[in-house]
């Protein structure tokens, strides 16, 4: 029976994620989410894909909020509820409410959490979930003259306690209370919890789920991504942003500055947005970075694997010149590679033939990633690193690019124009066009 499109699709979207799986085992996620995305529709799948991210080998930290919860609480006893710059004014009568209404979320997710019927993504699931006193709260104290009573902010996480619970391979489910050292309990912000776990741990990835596809523009298009800076600049005045932006925003500023790698705001109302901000290049929501997310530097030893799943490919093709193993680990240090979120997606490399002329080879760009303008920022790293290594020319041999180059300032020249060395060398059967520029 021969393969259906679906058949082959299903083939190519999993092996184009198996890199972010190689990338992403046993590193730290931290996931957040409050209370409406636990009422949401999709609670039951985001429950699955926490699951499968555990399955996958990374180490997941999940932290509830409970804020709709705990306003129907309040409700129910007639209890009127007021916020003080985000607060919430918790006086003992309203603690006990945020205490039921937090516990009860806690048990759902716990329960979720613990699914296994067959026919079932958690199906064969022997995940744990795990709670415990890992956060230390504190009293907020006196805001503007207002007494807060038992809102608070976090004190201490207990990282060395969530690593080893994590180490066992068991899922850390953390909600917004917070007990201190004095006994009393302290009513969190989720969003405040999330950003000090994530500091603590050193995570990898800290994700909110929201009310929005993510950070948007005064036109309300979506920014894919921004860094530490941007996201704080665009702050100071953005009032168009929903709700939980306005509070996730300034922690995942603070987060991403303190070390935390990425921090990604997503939808929770687009069921399996947290699979594909993962798991796919272009993403769902807004990533936000101390730095940018792309990022160039010479390659190394350790990269070679990566390095040779990217060329082989179009070795295969016979865009590029085949180069066994042995030889790019000699050769290494003469490539630049191309990152985008930590896997490599790009490469070239420089190699000097005289005191003035080198050759630009092996550049490469996978497939996916090329209308992102990686090759033109390879190709331009390469002409710093021969500027600095005192070139003045440079040549360039292709089969199939040639036009891409012309647009880009080389000129077509002969093979007898090739330096000595790589003219003996000219394959003559693959009948590369020879290209220069000056440097």
């Amino acid at each position: 029976m021969s393969d259906t499109p679906y058949d082959q699709h299903f083939v190519t979207w999993f092996r184009e994620v198996t890199p972010y799986i190689n990338a992403f085992r046993g590193k730290t996620f931290v996931l957040a989410f409050g209370g409406k995305a636990i009422a949401s529709e999709f609670i039951k799948t985001l429950a699955y894909d926490a699951n499968l991210l555990v399955s996958l080998g990374i180490r997941l930290v999940l932290v509830h909020g409970a804020r709709p919860q705990i306003e129907e609480a309040l409700r129910e006893k007639g209890i009127e509820s007021n916020y003080h710059r985000g607060y919430r004014v918790t006086d003992a009568e309203s603690l006990t409410c945020v205490l039921d209404a937090v516990g009860s979320v806690f048990l759902k997710i716990e329960a979720l959490l613990s699914q296994g019927l067959p026919n079932t993504p958690m199906a064969n699931s022997r995940i744990r979930v795990i709670g415990g006193n890992f956060i230390n709260g504190q009293p907020i104290g006196v805001l503007d003259g207002i007494d807060m009573q038992y809102a608070g902010k976090v004190r201490k996480v207990d990282a060395e306690g969530i690593i080893a619970q994590l180490g066992l391979g068991n899922i850390v489910l953390l909600n917004c209370e917070g007990p201190s050292l004095t006994g009393e309990i302290f009513n969190l912000q989720m969003e405040e919890v999330a950003e000090a776990v994530a500091v603590a741990l050193k995570a990898d990835k800290l994700v909110y789920l929201t009310d929005s596809t993510g950070v948007t523009d005064k036109k309300g298009e979506l920014l894919d991504e921004l860094t530490a800076d941007e996201a704080s600049r665009l702050l100071a005045g953005a009032d168009w942003l929903t709700p939980d932006m306005r509070r996730y925003l300034p922690c995942t500023v603070r987060a991403s500055r303190a070390g935390v790698g990425r921090v990604h705001l997503i939808s929770y109302e687009q069921d399996g947005a947290l699979l594909r901000e993962l798991f796919t290049h272009d993403g769902v929501g807004t990533v936000v970075t101390r730095e940018s997310l792309e990022n160039m530097r010479e390659a190394k030893a350790d990269d070679i694997p990566a390095l040779i799943a990217l060329i082989e490919p179009m070795e295969q093709e016979g865009i590029l010149v085949h180069r066994p193993r042995e030889l790019l680990e000699q050769e290494i240090e003469r490539f630049s590679i191309m990152l985008h979120d930590g896997i490599i997606v790009g490469c070239a490399a420089l190699y000097q033939h005289s005191e003035e002329e080198a050759e630009l080879a092996c550049l490469a760009v996978n497939p996916d990633h090329r209308e992102w303008g990686y090759g033109e920022q390879l190709m331009k790293r390469i002409l710093r690193r021969a500027r600095q290594a005192g070139i003045k020319r440079l040549f360039v041999l292709t089969t199939r690019t040639e036009h891409w180059f012309v647009e880009r300032g080389f000129k077509l020249g002969t093979v007898d124009e090739l330096p000595a060395a790589k003219k003996e060398m000219y394959n003559w059967q693959r009948r590369s066009k020879v290209l220069w520029r000056n440097v």
